[in-house]
């Protein structure tokens, strides 16, 4: 048997070798980058951990992709209700009965279903006051989440089939159980029965003024089972809104037959709760950017002066939403408007003059918003004048009145703006606020500079968030704005004005507007109808900047962080002069640097974050002579000491 030896032949062994040394060079490159994420995660240049370093997001899924959007194996529950319901008005009550019919698109089995009754939260042994929440400061209004009179809601049946369901109610929760689980892809249809007593003001939310209601939250509604959590089963104190899945409405609300009724939906039965001239009216409205006056002042009056006898039964449809309000009173004025398909539309009393422009008001914000984000969604958008300081509904909001016209306009501008947000890009409002309001309030920020254009209040929207930040964001007690609504001591800052300010540097400052406005629109349109979390929201944002941006979700949104940029020093070098930039706080962000030469010429640098990888200090060489050179020169940032922001130093300081 001959044995044959292995021969290593030239181009062999020259592979063997390279591979030998590609081993160790992978070895090492190895070595490398442990050593690298180690430096960067805790510098030796900055004072603590690198601010560079990734977020601990959730791994992407076939749910939720790592571009931030819902991914083939995505899903969430469907809720269609059927609700018959009566307005006492001497009683203040409203007496009602649904039907649901919820669909279970989850991979789990469900043994038992949780619902909101949020109307318990009026309840005398409520957990909202027990524990007596103080009212919050929001700008000059104070905001009081309790509730004046009114009562708990009483359930008084819950069955399917004709069948009895075991529940139990826990403060602004209900939990059925039932007898067969859910299975995917099954449905359940069950039915309660219920009654509340509308409070006067309830939780900032609904109430009543004489004989005007603004209801809301008044029927049981399921909680969200999602992939992130299951049930969302936080509690409703006050602060915390809404977090409610997507279905069909089919709503008859009967009421005294003097009353006009608004509500979330389009109204199925004209001919029986209007006159003819209301019915010609509206039509002519329904194609008409000019506003017509569907009920005049003086109309309005004399309805209420009347007081028709007996009811009227109105009933309304809307699809794919996620909740349903109304307004009734027998003393509206209603104005109403068109604009690409939307009839807009106003419902105030004859004495709140000022809302006499709030049509146009209403005109405007649609249409801007519709052409900045993505096309309003509903077949309607309707604002009504009421006792409610404002909040939002799909369709519908309720604005105070007011003397002042720019605070007329931002109410109503801000309430109309979350029919993007929360309601078509869904999010969880009682966890993630800054996701709702906070975006709302940004996007206010251009419907006010569009209405009032060569205003003097069209420029003080930005001006505004400058002084609110000095006033508000105080070291040792300024909270995240990532912490839940109900644990923030100052949700007026932390919950809109800071997210808005930050988002509108991030617009302006950090990726600039086209990049930005293209990828929060594509944010939009991907999660409209949909929800989205914060991860989804950061994903998708960088995908479409494309940037990685975890350094500004983490300074602005899960610290305290501060910013405090600095010019330490210019000075002579080699190849010219070099000026010593610094980032001193623990905020980093993008810098502009203006400087002045000895010949008398400026120059504006801007300079990317990316200065700041290699540490705090960053040398930016000019290209002459400098005698002065100044950092955020046209100070849009919040820096915390802007003294230090200019070379040389003014006499007496540092």
């Amino acid at each position: 048997m001959n044995s044959r030896r292995k021969v290593l032949t030239p181009v062999f062994y020259a592979a063997f070798v390279t591979g030998l040394v590609l081993s160790a060079l992978s070895a090492d490159a190895s070595l490398m980058a442990q050593e690298y994420h180690a430096a960067t995660s805790a510098s030796a240049d900055w004072a603590g951990p690198s601010p560079f370093r990734q977020l601990d997001l959730p791994a992407p899924s076939a749910l939720r992709t790592g571009a931030g959007r819902p991914g083939p194996d995505y899903w969430q529950q469907r809720v269609d209700y059927t609700i018959r319901a009566t307005l006492d008005v001497t009683t203040h009550t409203i007496e009602g009965s649904e039907r649901i019919r919820y669909v279970n698109n989850s991979p789990g089995r469900l043994a038992f279903l949780w619902l909101q009754v949020d109307g318990n939260v009026c309840g005398l042994e409520s957990v909202a006051n027990l524990i007596h929440l103080p009212p919050l400061v929001f700008g000059a209004a104070v905001v009081d989440f309790t509730c004046r009179s009114g009562s708990g809601v009483r359930v008084s049946r819950v069955e399917s089939d004709g069948q009895p369901l075991s529940f139990k109610i826990h403060d602004t929760t209900m939990r059925i159980d039932l007898p067969a689980p859910i299975e995917p892809a099954g449905e359940l249809e069950f039915e309660v029965d219920w009654s509340w007593e509308i409070p006067e003001h309830g939780f900032a939310r609904v109430g009543r003024d004489g004989t005007l209601y603004q209801v809301a939250a008044w029927y049981p509604r399921l909680m969200v089972y999602d992939d992130l959590s299951g049930w969302n089963i936080e509690p409703f104190l006050g602060p915390g809104e809404f977090y409610l899945e997507y279905g069909d409405f089919d709503v008859q609300l009967t009421v005294p037959a003097s009353y006009l009724v608004t509500a979330t939906g389009e109204l199925q039965n004209p001919e029986d709760v209007l006159t003819s001239e209301q019915r010609s009216r509206l039509a002519r409205a329904r194609i008409s950017e000019t506003p017509v006056a569907v009920v005049t002042a003086e109309e309005a009056r004399a309805s209420a002066e009347r007081q028709a006898s007996g009811t009227r039964t109105w009933q309304f449809r809307a699809e794919d939403v996620r909740d349903f309000a109304f307004a009734a009173a027998p003393d509206f004025r209603w104005d109403a408007t068109y604009w690409d398909g939307v009839l807009i539309q106003t419902f105030y009393r004859p004495e709140a003059l000022p809302w006499e422009e709030a049509i146009r008001m209403s005109h405007q914000t649609i249409r801007y918003y519709s052409e900045r984000l993505a096309r309003y969604p509903y077949p309607h958008a309707t604002t009504v004048e009421g006792p409610i300081g404002g909040m939002e509904y799909p369709m519908m909001t309720f604005v105070p009145s007011t003397e002042v016209r720019e605070d007329l306009y931002f109410v109503l501008t801000h309430e109309f703006g979350h029919e993007w947000f929360p309601m078509m890009v869904g999010s969880n409002e009682r966890v993630h606020v800054w996701m709702d309001e906070g975006f709302n309030t940004f996007i206010n920020i251009g419907a006010v500079k569009d209405y009032f254009a060569g205003e003097p209040y069209a420029d003080t929207v930005v001006t505004h968030l400058h002084n609110l930040y000095a006033r508000h964001s105080v070291p040792g007690e300024e909270q995240p704005i990532s912490l839940p609504p109900n644990e923030q001591a100052d949700l007026y800052w932390t919950a809109y004005q800071k997210p808005a300010f930050m988002m509108h540097l991030l617009r302006t400052e950090v990726l600039g507007e086209e990049r930005f406005d293209r990828a929060f629109s594509e944010y939009v349109a991907a999660w409209n109808g949909k929800h989205p979390s914060p991860a989804d929201f950061f994903r998708m944002i960088e995908d479409g900047a494309g940037m990685d941006l975890d350094w500004f979700w983490r300074g602005w949104i899960y610290t305290t962080s501060r910013l405090d940029q600095a010019i330490s020093d210019v000075s002579e070098e080699d190849d010219g002069r070099a000026i010593h930039v610094r980032s001193l706080g623990e905020m980093v962000m993008p810098a502009e640097l203006r400087i002045t030469y000895a010949d008398g010429s400026t120059e504006t640098v801007r300079l990317p974050v990316e200065m700041w990888y290699q540490g705090p200090e960053f040398v930016y060489r000019a290209r002459g002579t400098v005698t002065a050179a100044e950092v955020d020169p046209r100070g849009v940032y919040p820096d915390d000491d802007r003294e230090n922001n200019r070379w040389p130093r003014s006499r007496g300081t540092g």
